[in-house]
């Protein structure tokens, strides 16, 4: 039976996952380290990549769809002259092409006209969900159906590398990016094709890939260490304004009612403290001195909460 304090505690791990394992195993063998009940990834990444998962355990994952919708910067490495089934290098050889010579001005204006905000056609190696099924399932089973383009933002794609037959970039965009699509996307334009053969998360909602830890890391601690490597639940959404309730505004609020809180500061979204700057949740500000519940964590003799601010 695992013991009270990891029944309880509730946080995020910045997880470094390596190439070649699913994110969901990583998540299973980081929960079992951890002897956690309850956990969630925010945002998986193919096997193919490795890079930055954070990771959320018992309460806290309740607020991982605030991560799945942040930012994410990617490293790529890009191979020219060849497209494959799933987009990456884990893929069967659908097409070969020459690579023409790159004249890098002009392949700086090229990968500059998909910066902003751009359409993509999810691929078919995906999660996404058509008629019940997930895309990967009917790819699998050669069948191909129709997506509609969906609009993604990509803040910026820096050439970081480059030789004859591919290209090295950097790439900061909004959530719903396939990377496996730009970089076909890119081959096309150039007239040869490309795919994915080396992929890297940097950063996600701010966090960086240096923060985190592997899972051998984690594996070669003791119980207590890894336990440490935990971040606060309201690690998550450090950007937005923060709002402290009196001890019996702090009872109705994690009753789920909507509470006065007249020196809350301005934004729409604010994390919500108890007098003693444990977090309970998210509020929901109305403008008018009254902040709404939108996610309550329960708190278990003070593990569930985080102290800092």
């Amino acid at each position: 039976m695992r013991p009270a304090s990891t029944a309880t505690l509730a946080g995020v791990l910045l997880l470094d996952k390596s190439s070649g394992m699913t994110s969901n195993s990583a998540l299973q063998r980081a929960r079992k380290l951890l002897d956690m009940r309850k956990a969630g990834h925010t945002g998986s990444l193919d096997p193919l990549a490795s890079g930055i998962l954070p990771l959320c355990f018992n309460e806290a994952t309740k607020l991982s769809g605030y991560l799945l919708d942040s930012d994410k910067c990617y490293r790529v490495v890009t191979r020219l002259g060849a497209t494959t089934n799933t987009g990456d290098a884990d893929g069967e050889i659908l097409s070969q092409a020459p690579v023409p010579v790159l004249d890098e001005p002009a392949l700086l204006a090229l990968l500059g006209k998909f910066t902003g905000p751009i359409l993509q056609v999810p691929p078919m190696f995906s999660a996404l969900k058509h008629q019940g099924k997930r895309l990967y399932e009917l790819a699998r089973k050669g069948v191909a159906v129709e997506r509609q383009a969906r609009p993604v933002t990509i803040f910026g794609i820096e050439l970081t590398g480059r030789g004859a037959d591919y290209l090295e970039l950097d790439v900061h965009c909004s959530k719903g990016t396939y990377i496996r699509t730009l970089v076909e996307d890119i081959g096309n334009a150039l007239g040869c094709g490309a795919h994915v053969e080396v992929l890297r998360r940097t950063a996600v909602a701010g966090f960086s890939v240096d923060q985190a830890v592997t899972l051998d890391q984690l594996d070669a601690m003791a119980p207590a260490a890894r336990l440490d490597c935990l971040r606060p639940m309201d690690a998550m959404v450090p950007h937005w304004p923060a709002v402290s309730l009196d001890a019996e505004t702090s009872r109705l609020f994690l009753h789920g009612q909507t509470v006065s809180a007249v020196d809350a500061p301005d934004g729409d979204l604010l994390r919500v403290y108890d007098d003693g700057h444990v977090f309970l949740g998210i509020g929901r500000n109305d403008g008018k001195g009254r902040v709404a519940p939108k996610r309550v964590v329960a708190l278990h003799g003070g593990d569930g909460g985080s102290r800092s601010r």
